[in-house]
């Protein structure tokens, strides 16, 4: 799968969005897909671009976020 796939052109996508996320379409939605490989699109633009990540890459951001590496973009 490449990046910037069309989100409604992955066959099987099942999407999930946080519990965090508000009615106002602020969210990030991601997708596991066959091979381990995750997907992420912007929810206001459900049929928009995908980027499509690795299994390792998605462990090494979570760990990253996990630790606090991140906080900074919200300062």
């Amino acid at each position: 799968m490449e990046n910037g796939v069309s989100a409604g052109a992955i066959e099987g996508a099942r999407w999930h969005k946080s519990r965090r996320s508000g009615g106002n379409g602020n969210c990030v939605e991601v997708a596991r897909l066959s091979g381990g490989q995750v997907a992420m699109r912007n929810s206001r633009y459900p049929e928009g671009p995908a980027l499509v990540y690795t299994r390792e890459e998605i462990e090494a951001f979570l760990g990253g976020v996990k630790d606090g590496e991140f906080d900074f973009t919200l300062s």
